[in-house]
């Protein structure tokens, strides 16, 4: 069975064995939580509102390592279980990291701060150093202002003109670029509100000098040298920090390690309830993990266990883990992205698996590329990128080589697998895609590819709504027993009456395997009422009769919807071969075989065919997947297993 079967375990014990139970559940990781009042009633029994202290240090111990720019981590598993520290222990050592690295990082921001306000005093110095002005005398003045800063290009010109005239107007340009004029002007301290407003509406911009002495070339040299002597300080605080870093960072990781394991222990008891001074804890298990986690529960004296019967599990829904082989668990992926199966359902997993690569190599046939996208798809996006796709690439990709061979086509060359085919006895290759014949059978194949593939999705449905006891679905709907009947009957017959000329159409072969058939789907809800033992009479019988009809309709019409929506693979067999022929005409008409033209276009067309198939046989496939045939069997509402683990 591709679900793991579960076990649901209630685990009851002394409140002061509570924090070992808790630690062996998680260590074991094969536990999976459940709120107990899922199973039982709970209106006795009291929570655990206790507040995790650990996380605030688990914060607290993170931030304070951002300063050495240091992430920590979890230590090794083994490495772990070493570890015992007291919560005294570890919150004194907690707040000793943070503020010994708080008051480093203090430290380096006052500093940088201070780095970058002196280099903005330099920059805006720089604008001055042509004279020879002294600020500590220009601040002495008792009867003038004087304002540093930079007017606009035009600004300047219109002062100079508009200006010129005015006495206490008079700006004194030190440096200037295309856009601004760097300098100051003075003024007498009763007028400088005004020529402060006359600036202002030039769109003078002040400059706050700092309150040093000295002209501006010797300020900027007693800045450069206060920007030397903080860079030194900074240097000796990183070296501090990578000091602590040497002599701490191992405590340190194991620290975090201790923490993250308590913390996530400690938020199990978020599950627990009390009763008095005892516990009861709830949860899913695995069927063939049951002894590694009774094995460690064993050890603790007030500890008691219990295990569900399999009428229990099937009533409360357990969580879901799947359990396939190495060939089919890639194709998880794309299960999971449709939704889980219930724990009842059967696993489509194995089925996808084959289906899908088996399609995607008819529409997908050639040797060199499906080569390509099989090495491609491991090597690159599994090994190294460890992306769930690559996997999956890789039988697709060999899927479509073997299909190449098939039909004959390596790279676009039609013709390169001729000595092969002639090795083993054939005139040509097998199937010639192109031919006009041979246009028509992959079209009738892909049809009866749909019909294989729904009925295949029938059978399971009816074998799975009979394992869950819903014998309604299983026996009366368009995809139980009713529905396969019909299905077979009305198919085969047309194709055996018009491959033999033989009648099998009869009217008692209509009645008996069409007609019935649809009018038990007609009635399925009142055929399953009663097999129930519930009242089968309708409340509204027009509103039902009208409402079975046009679902019959809609029965009928994505039967056949779903059955010609298959003829997708056939198309892509031969859009995949019209491309490819395309792309060696255009080759031809760039040169002759071998010339850099021919072998440019010819390595372009196929990696732009690879990458652009590639995405659009994925899709189509998927899609042929889920809407005609998961949506026939398969609800997908199943949760994931998701065990308390610390040390992933």
């Amino acid at each position: 069975m591709a679900i793991a079967k579960m076990k649901r375990i209630s685990i009851i014990g002394n409140m002061k064995d509570l924090d070992a139970v808790t630690t062996k559940c998680c260590h074991s990781e094969v536990f999976h939580p459940e709120e107990i009042q899922h199973f039982e009633n709970a209106d006795k029994l009291l929570p655990i509102n206790e507040e995790n202290p650990y996380e605030e240090w688990i914060a607290e111990i993170t931030e304070a390592l951002t300063v050495l720019h240091k992430k920590p981590e979890l230590i090794e598993k083994t490495k772990a279980s070493q570890l015992d520290f007291a919560r005294d222990e570890a919150e004194q050592y907690v707040q000793y990291v943070s503020d010994t690295l708080m008051a480093l990082r203090n430290k380096r921001t006052a500093l940088h701060k201070s780095v970058a306000a002196a280099e903005e005093e330099i920059s805006n110095l720089q604008h001055f150093t042509g004279q020879e002005i002294r600020l500590d005398e220009i601040r002495q003045c008792e009867f003038i202002k004087v304002r540093f800063g930079s007017i606009p290009q035009e600004s300047y010109k219109t002062l100079k003109t508009e200006y010129k005239d005015h006495p206490y107007v008079t700006f004194f340009p030190c440096t200037n670029d295309v856009n601004y004029v760097w300098g100051l002007y003075f003024c007498p301290i009763d007028m400088a509100m005004e020529i402060d407003r006359i600036f202002s509406r030039l769109y003078f911009k002040r400059l706050r000098l700092r309150e040093l002495s000295d002209t501006p070339a010797e300020m900027i040299k007693s800045l450069q040298e206060e920007i030397k002597r903080d860079t030194n300080e900074l240097g000796e605080i990183n070296k501090q920090g990578e000091t602590f870093w040497q002599e701490e960072g191992l405590k340190c990781q194991q620290m975090y390690s201790w923490l993250v394991e308590r913390s996530i222990c400690f938020n199990l008891k978020s599950f627990v309830m009390r009763y008095n001074d005892s516990f009861i804890l709830t949860g899913w298990v695995p069927a063939k993990a049951k002894k590694q986690l009774t094995s460690e529960l064993d050890s603790v004296a007030t500890v008691e266990y219990s295990f569900s019967s399999d009428k229990e599990e099937a009533r409360h829904s357990p969580p879901v883990m799947l359990n396939n082989h190495a060939l089919s668990k890639p194709y998880e992926f794309f299960v999971d992205m449709y939704g889980l199966p219930n724990y009842n359902e059967s696993d489509p997993t194995k089925l996808m698996s084959i289906l899908f690569t088996l399609m995607f190599g008819m529409m997908f046939a050639d040797v060199g590329q499906g080569i390509c996208i099989a090495l491609i798809g491991y090597f690159l996006m599994w090994k190294k990128k460890h992306l769930a796709i690559g996997k999956i690439l890789l039988p697709c990709g060999i899927s479509g080589a073997v299909f190449g061979l098939i039909f004959g086509s390596v790279f676009g060359f039609e013709e390169a697998l001729n000595p092969l085919y002639h090795l083993l006895g054939f005139a040509e290759k097998p199937i010639e895609v192109m031919n006009g014949d041979t246009v028509m059978q992959i079209i009738i194949a892909s049809i009866g590819i749909g019909f294989v593939c729904l009925s295949i999705a029938m059978i399971v449905n009816i074998v799975t709504s009979f394992r869950r006891g819903n014998l309604p679905r299983a026996l009366f709907s368009e995809n139980g027993i009713a529905g396969f009947v019909f299905y077979w009957a009305l198919v085969l017959g047309f194709v055996i009456q018009m491959l033999t000329g033989k009648t099998i159409l009869t009217v008692p072969y209509i009645i008996g395997l069409i007609i019935v058939p649809l009018l038990v789907i007609f009635f399925k809800e009142v055929l399953g009422e009663l097999i129930e033992g519930k009242p089968a009479k309708p409340e509204k019988i027009g509103e039902y009769l009208i409402q079975s009809f046009f679902e019959l309709f809609e029965v009928l019409l994505s039967l056949l919807s779903n059955t010609v929506s298959f003829l997708r693979i056939g198309a892509f067999v031969l859009v995949h071969s019209g491309m490819m022929l395309m792309i060696m005409s255009l080759a031809d008409m760039m040169g002759p075989v071998g010339s850099l033209g021919f072998v440019i276009m010819v390595v372009f067309g196929n990696i732009f065919v690879s990458v652009l198939e590639t995405l659009l046989v994925c899709i189509h496939v998927l899609r042929l997947q889920y809407y005609e045939m998961f949506s026939r069997f398969y609800d997908g509402d199943g949760r994931p297993f998701h065990p308390i683990t610390i040390y992933k």
